[in-house]
């Protein structure tokens, strides 16, 4: 049981937001009642999930990245299962390291389950996140929401997205369950829902179902899968035509700027704040680590 209290800090991207457990030399015991427990928006701090910040080099996971990546972001959904990569989550992740001290503004790596992310701090506050390419797998699905049925694109940014595009976001329905999908078999460990509008050229809004924490102001990982599938519907391809494409993509909670290179990577740019500081109380710890 803790007898010491748990420092935390809570921060959001594009209101995407975080729990974020400082945590250098992997320590901190985070089974997954207490991840849900701190990220309980009425009886917790509230969160989409738990940024647990942990040196690489002494986490069994990150390891072998310690050599490109100082720091690794072990990364918990909102109900306590652990998740590849959260977009957001790497932009709040960054903000945090500069708050620290641990990072200064320009160029730096963080280790994630998705593997290495190359980050650019900028002196504006925006940060950018190299977030890898895309990955766009044959088989898709069909989501229905309230006997509306769409065709789902598939797309891996890491983390596996099916991404629908519809004439009104509020077709997507409530979002508080996973949409139903078939074949299920095509997402055998569940998948993020993204629902997509046109707002104007190249600019696109949407809501999301991330898996493990029902719908969210925003994710990154889901505004990159989005760009991506709203540019091949476009018929962009920049691996084809040698040129960059950018999206604006609106999320609930703000803007981001998703830009998709030759080479195939994916840049995802926006903001990311600390809002608050401090320790939980070991008493409200205990029963969770009963």
């Amino acid at each position: 049981m803790s007898t010491a209290p748990l420092a935390f800090l809570k921060g959001h991207g594009t209101e995407n937001d975080f729990v974020i457990v400082p945590d250098p030399d992997n320590s901190v015991e985070l089974p997954p009642a207490l991840v849900a427990r701190l990220c309980d928006r009425r009886a917790g701090i509230g969160g989409d999930g738990v940024l647990h910040v942990v040196r690489s080099a002494v986490h069994p996971e990150a390891r072998h990245m310690a050599g490109e990546a100082e720091w690794f972001m072990d990364y918990r959904n909102a109900d306590g299962s652990v998740a590849e990569m959260c977009g957001n989550g790497t932009r709040v992740f960054a903000r945090y390291l500069e708050r620290a001290g641990h990072v200064t503004a320009g160029d730096f790596a963080i280790a994630t389950r998705g593997g290495v992310k190359h980050i650019h701090l900028a002196k504006n506050g925006d940060v950018t996140v190299s977030m890898g390419r895309a990955v766009l797998p044959a088989d898709g699905v069909t989501v229905t929401v309230d006997g509306r049925s769409w065709p789902a694109r598939n797309v891996n940014m890491g983390n596996p997205h099916a991404v629908a595009f519809v004439e009104d976001l509020a077709h997507a329905g409530d979002l508080l369950t996973e949409p139903p999908y078939a074949p299920a078999s095509v997402y055998p460990d569940g998948v993020n829902v993204e629902f997509v509008a046109d707002r104007g050229p190249r600019h696109v809004a949407m809501r999301v179902h991330e898996r493990g924490a029902a719908e969210t102001r925003s994710c990154g990982t889901g505004a990159c899968a989005v760009a991506v599938a709203t540019a091949r519907r476009d018929g962009a391809d920049p691996a084809e035509t040698g040129t960059p494409v950018t999206y604006t993509v609106d999320v609930p909670g703000g803007t981001l700027v998703i830009t998709e290179h030759p080479d195939g990577e994916i840049e995802m740019t926006g903001p990311a704040v600390i809002v608050a500081e401090g320790t939980v109380d070991p008493a409200w710890l205990t029963p969770a680590e009963a």
